[in-house]
């Protein structure tokens, strides 16, 4: 069975080679002006300023917790290499934001200067800027896991005996890898989404609404941290994000994976370990799906760029189901009865077609969640065009229908996932959905290189816009950056849908670990059970206001700032040349506030499960603590990110010239909506697809120890 580890092995270093390429090939497009050169470089040197700060408060929490993780393994006579997990996962997960954010900063201005030659050639520099992202996640999840897995199976653990112990504690450590993609995961949606909220809200109410001024105008001080932020809450923050749901789908399925192989093999398969390898063989033909798939993406002059991303999109998903069809068949029994301790007797009877079926449900529930995203979220689409109607009357009107709009979104991505869930279930039991989130992810290189490319587009039009490099430019800069907002939102319904399944997995994975010891079992008829269900789910209103207070916080004190810089620079709101905007100390006080607001909600999201765990005798508590967060954060996030991304678009359609264009009452109104919905859709919303993975996966680490 090793021999198709290697395989796993080697689609993930080949998706780093072909990220590699892609940044060298991005670096040698021509990168403008040396006007443009140099906007471009005071955001390349913010974005990194910022996350070299970040991660030098990161590496203090990632010792100290591996302290904390090895020492208490150790007291329990458990392996300590679960700290070691721990570390190779965080830093996984700190390359791929790094080496993602940096060609992010380059593909900018290039991608602005590519627009001065056709629509085509920019879109192929954005995308190929986005590429580098998705590969590096994918790439790096898949070549950790598997590096780790033959360390401990094969050296470290190789002198014991193979069966279920071997299994469980090889299992137990290589948890950690996920808890340390979570850890930064957490850290980097918190403090990118303070950053680019408390820029993006003050360069918008200053600028636009009290000054009068264009967006992205050079006169305002903030707008260089804007542009920042779309870099540090957009690529980061999302490569973050999908890394740790990719990497905790596929441990929280192998996990589950593991109580399966005995049954595997007596049903005749031709290895034991099948379904422990099966999820990382998935994840390594989804990166080969991938890379295919951006050869797809192509368009021309005149032409919708969405077509095209949706082209390569697609493809790389029909790629993904054929190939798993027969890589399931060849893997799995026609027939096996596996243990299963929510299905009747303790056995679940499924087969490959049943592997491969809740495989599919999860690939088709993430691009149904998807459309159902960019529906409710899209300039083009009803809910946008009756928001902006509503700016008539005022921005009370405003909020007061992005709300209604946020909250009736909720409903069909919860169906479907509610019929994921149970198909997946019917399909394949635990393992199934466990499977059926790897599925929803199998494809994330190609999902989060669509998804990257929005900032990267984002990027290039302030820049075009700064150096005012004419209608005609900006018009495909603007093309591209509409689309890039439809792209954006359907990854944050992707990230919400696939947040759900991998938590759901995970819970499933630690039920699974501590019913062993425990015996334990998830009745809500339990009122202890029901305490835990009732806390949990007030958990995401609780870290939700502490994330939309920071960015107050920190959008206050951008606020004063640009107005100080307005009053006291003579010239400058007046535009007379020569004179310049003091754009490093906004980039300063974002990055500072940051790093000081992302603290408390990190600490708390990771501290919860572990007092929970241990202060309570009976541990199904914290297993309904984990079902309350679950279920109150995925509607959380759902809500927060759809309200927050219609309230945008509004803004949009509005600025596209409806309801009388810019400078109107109608689009003052929907800018103070737009404000509002910004800490919903790029810092809370977002934030709770982690938070409710992270909580699970730290039970899961913890749960040997309880």
């Amino acid at each position: 069975m090793d021999i198709y580890l290697w395989i796993a092995l080697g689609a993930g270093l080949l998706a780093i080679l072909f990220a590699l390429l892609k940044a060298g090939w991005v670096a040698r497009q021509d990168a403008g002006e040396p006007h443009m050169a140099e906007i471009a470089g005071h955001i390349r040197v913010g974005a990194m300023a910022f996350i070299r700060r970040e991660y030098s408060v990161l590496v203090i929490f990632v010792v100290v917790v591996a302290l904390l993780l090895a020492f208490g393994n150790i007291v329990q006579d458990k392996s300590p290499l679960v700290a070691l997990s721990f570390i190779v996962g965080a830093t996984c997960s700190g390359l791929a934001g790094f080496f993602g954010m940096r060609v992010a900063t380059n593909a900018n201005v290039r991608t602005a200067q590519a627009a001065r030659s056709s629509l085509q050639r920019a879109l192929g520099v954005a995308f190929s800027g986005g590429t580098v992202m998705g590969m590096i996640v994918v790439g790096l999840g898949v070549t950790g896991l598997v590096l780790l897995y033959l360390l401990y199976n094969n050296v470290i653990f190789a002198d014991r005996a193979f069966g279920v112990a071997k299994l469980e504690e090889v299992m137990e450590v290589i948890a950690g890898f996920s808890l340390g993609a979570s850890s930064i995961a957490l850290f980097a949606r918190v403090g990118g989404g303070i950053y680019t909220k408390a820029a993006d809200v003050g360069a918008d109410l200053v600028g636009k609404v009290e000054a009068g001024i264009p967006e992205d105008d050079p006169r305002n001080p903030a707008v260089i941290a804007d542009l920042v932020g779309d870099n540090v809450g957009d690529v980061a923050g999302m490569g973050a994000d999908l890394f740790e749901s990719y990497v905790g789908a596929i441990v929280g399925s192998m996990i589950i994976g593991a109580s399966w192989w005995s049954a595997v093999l007596d049903a005749g398969a031709r290895s034991a370990l099948v379904p422990i390898v099966l999820p990382i063989v998935l994840a390594g033909v989804g990166i080969i799906a991938s890379i295919l798939g951006t050869f797809f993406v192509r368009t021309r002059e005149g032409a919708n760029p969405q077509t095209a991303l949706n082209i390569g999109t697609f493809g790389a998903g029909i790629v993904m189901v054929i190939a798993s069809w027969f890589v399931i068949h060849a893997f799995i029994p026609a027939e096996v009865a596996v243990p299963d301790p929510a299905a009747s007797g303790g056995l679940l009877h499924t087969g490959a077609s049943g592997v491969f079926w809740a495989t599919i449900c999860g690939l088709a529930a993430g691009i149904a969640i998807g459309l159902i995203t960019e529906y409710f979220t899209s300039e083009s689409r009803k809910p946008a065009h009756d928001l902006a109607r509503e700016s008539l009357t005022g921005a009370a009107t405003n909020i007061i229908a992005g709300l209604a709009t946020g909250m009736r979104s909720t409903a069909l991505p919860l169906i479907v996932l509610g019929v994921a869930i149970s198909l997946a279930y019917n399909f394949a039991g635990l393992y199934g959905i466990a499977i059926a989130a790897v599925g929803m992810l199998s494809t994330t290189g190609i999902q989060l290189a669509v998804d990257a490319y929005g900032p990267i587009a984002d990027n290039s039009g302030g820049i075009a816009e700064m150096a005012q490099l004419g209608p005609d430019i900006r018009r495909r800069t603007d093309r591209l950056d509409a689309v890039g907002n439809t792209t954006a939102a359907i990854g944050k319904g992707f990230a919400i849908g696939s947040a759900a399944l991998t938590a759901l997995a995970l819970f499933s994975a630690f039920v699974t670990v501590v019913s062993r010891k425990h015996a334990i079992s998830i009745n809500i008829m339990n009122p202890n059970v029901m305490a835990g269900l009732l806390v949990g789910a007030m958990f995401p209103f609780l870290f939700s206001s502490f994330a939309m207070r920071a960015v107050g916080r920190a959008a206050g004190r951008m606020i004063e700032e640009v107005r100080r810089q307005f009053k006291e620079i003579p010239g400058l709101l007046a535009g007379e040349k020569g004179v310049r905007a003091d754009y490093r100390r906004c980039v300063s006080i974002a990055t500072g506030g940051a790093i000081r607001e992302m603290i408390a909600p990190g600490l708390l999201a990771v501290a919860t499960p572990v007092v929970v765990g241990f202060v309570f005798a009976d541990k199904s508590v914290l297993g309904g603590l984990l079902a309350g967060v679950l279920a109150s954060g995925v509607l959380m996030a759902i809500f927060m990110s759809n309200a927050g991304g219609v309230w945008d678009n509004a803004k949009k359609h509005i600025e596209a010239g409806a309801y009388g264009g810019k400078g109107s009452d109608a689009h003052k109104a929907a800018v103070v909506g737009d404000t509002v919905g910004d800490p919903f859709k790029d810092t809370a919303g977002p934030s709770l697809n982690i938070l409710i993975k992270l909580m699970s996966v730290v039970s899961l680490v913890i749960a040997p120890l309880l």
